[in-house]
């Protein structure tokens, strides 16, 4: 699968009071390396919701591993993956390195969804199209 690669800069405001990344911020760069995923492939996510009659693509499941703390200051890179495929949701994992460390490991599995014609307000899953999937196959 194809892995893509962020440069992410550490500042003052991401970290706590012990100097240390406040651990929220490590999901929005996560959702944010998401996004960039599909733009590297051609598909920004205004796009793939305009395309496909989207909503968006909401999170199911989320697990992480934190393994080193990281500092205002540093530059990590974040690697993002597409795991797996299902029907209508999709596994991703997620690798922040510091140099050739790994920091933070995450696994995502999210969904995508868009409205239900039946039910005025109510979000229904939307089967992942083919071609979307070919995007990520290497």
């Amino acid at each position: 699968m194809l892995v893509t690669h962020r440069q992410i800069e550490i500042e003052w405001g991401d970290c706590d009071p012990a100097d240390i990344v406040y651990f929220p911020n490590y999901f929005t760069w996560f959702d944010s390396g998401l996004m960039h995923h599909f733009a590297h492939v051609g598909l920004p996510k205004k796009e793939l919701l305009k395309r496909y009659g989207l909503t968006g693509w909401p999170l199911l499941e989320t697990t992480a591993r934190f393994k080193k703390p990281s500092t205002y200051g540093e530059t990590v890179t974040l690697e993002t993956e597409i795991v797996a495929f299902g029907r209508t949701s999709f596994e991703i994992d997620y690798r922040l390195k510091r140099g050739a460390d790994i920091a933070i490991e995450c696994h995502e599995k999210r969904v995508l969804v868009g409205r239900d014609p039946d039910t005025p307000g109510k979000l229904k899953p939307v089967p992942i199209p083919d071609e979307v999937k070919a995007l990520f196959a290497v």
